[in-house]
């Protein structure tokens, strides 16, 4: 019997709304932008988020990238003029890191020489990495074609290179790469794999790969190229010597990846007068950006929360005027027998109908706005079920909390003086 009484409620309370169609309507518009908005400042930002989650994953999270930097003194006195350079990590660093600490499973030490790589008339500047066969556990990328450098091919200074993508479509676009020889500064190499390259900058840390990178194995990379590097401008010429130019360490556990990485800043302060490293740590910024996440998310949130308040408001004010425009209605419906129970529970049911009509309108919104943006301007954008759940409370929540002052106002009027009411 008491959900008959509900159910005819609700009829009553649509039927109300719908002899004022327009007026429904054009109060509906303050939750229907009220909820898209809320999806679609979520939906953004949990894309953004995660594609910046997702990258900062690529680093490894269970990896600390060691990088040489050449010293701030070095770099901007004019007044010292140095001819020879000797800065960075070296080859002991890479040794003790390695032999030192429990919790480190693999080191990958890396040198880089910058060389132009040619084949007949096609010519590209690229980036030389001796590597060890490690790299390609801990930077995984896909390979197209071929196979990694090999253990064999470190022991025996071979030389083998692996190309990225890029290189491969700007000086092998002709020919079957695999097996082709790329002339890299005065050296002959045989091209045994290409691989897909990131090479995206990511919250400030620069992945270890490039988009015109070239590997070879690091005995190779010394034997042929030395630790010594020469630049010439301007009528000067400056020798640089570096031994290795990264060095990526594999922690065992995501646990001892920060702790580790402060035992290592430590002893490269012990060993290294200046500081010509740095450390980056991509878990630390992996956490760094899940807090900012979850301000970001707020931030949005509450923003969008203020379109809702605007929307709450505008179903208020509509059911007050609807309770002074209602007044002899009422009186009779007291007059009758009505209580003041049910005057609460009918105006109650309108203000609920017409907010969650409204938030259904607004899911559809919201739903539409995502997409929009992905398909104009080529952002990611993540609608979440968390966000969809929370929009249909909000709008059964702002339907109850603003409804509820109109329909106690409509209950507590005196009936003979609803009566006359003209």
């Amino acid at each position: 019997m008491r959900e008959l009484k509900i159910i005819r409620n609700i009829r009553l309370g649509i039927k109300n709304l719908i002899l004022n169609g327009l007026r429904s309507l054009l109060t509906m518009l303050g939750m229907v932008f009220g909820v898209g908005s809320v999806i679609a400042m979520l939906s953004v930002g949990e894309g953004a988020s995660q594609e910046a989650l997702e990258q900062i994953r690529r680093l490894g999270s269970e990896n600390i990238l060691i990088t040489s930097v050449k010293p701030v003194e070095e770099e901007t006195s004019p007044q010292v003029r140095i001819l020879m350079s000797m800065y960075g990590l070296t080859y002991d660093d890479e040794k003790r890191i390695r032999e030192t600490f429990d919790t480190v499973r693999t080191t990958v030490p890396v040198k880089t020489v910058r060389q132009e790589a040619r084949l007949g008339s096609r010519a590209m500047e690229t980036r030389l990495m001796g590597v060890t066969p490690e790299w390609f556990d801990l930077v995984q990328r896909p390979l197209i074609g071929g196979r990694y450098l090999s253990y064999q091919d470190e022991e025996n200074r071979a030389a083998a290179i692996v190309v990225t993508e890029t290189v491969a479509r700007n000086l092998l676009p002709l020919e079957h790469p695999l097996g082709s020889f790329l002339q890299i500064g005065g050296e002959v190499f045989e091209v045994v794999g290409i691989v897909q390259s990131l090479g995206e900058q990511t919250s400030g840390v620069q992945a270890p790969d490039r988009q015109n990178d070239i590997y070879l194995p690091l005995s190779t990379a010394r034997e042929r190229y030395g630790d010594m590097t020469v630049r010439r401008s301007a009528g000067s010429f400056m020798r640089e010597r570096v031994e290795l130019h990264q060095v990526i360490v594999q922690i065992d556990s995501i646990d001892n990846v920060e702790k580790t990485a402060h035992a290592i800043e430590e002893m490269l302060e012990r060993f290294h007068a200046k500081k010509d490293y740095r450390i980056d740590v991509p878990l630390a910024l992996l956490r760094q950006a899940e807090a900012t996440k979850r301000t970001f998310n707020i931030v949005l949130g509450s923003i969008a929360g203020i379109s809702l308040l605007v929307g709450g408001i505008g179903i208020m004010n509509i059911m007050l005027a609807s309770v002074t425009e209602r007044t002899r209605e009422i009186g009779i419906r007291r007059a009758i027998g009505a209580k003041r129970r049910q005057i609460v529970g009918q105006f109650l049911i309108e203000t609920v109908v017409l907010s969650c009509a409204g938030g259904l309108v607004g899911i559809g919104v919201g739903l539409l706005i995502p997409q929009l943006i992905t398909y104009f301007a080529g952002l990611t954008t993540v609608v979440t079920l968390g966000s969809l759940l929370l929009s249909v409370i909000i709008s059964f929540s702002v339907g109850i909390v603003f409804g509820l002052y109109p329909a106690v106002r409509a209950a507590r009027l005196d009936p003979i003086e609803a009566l006359r009411h003209e």
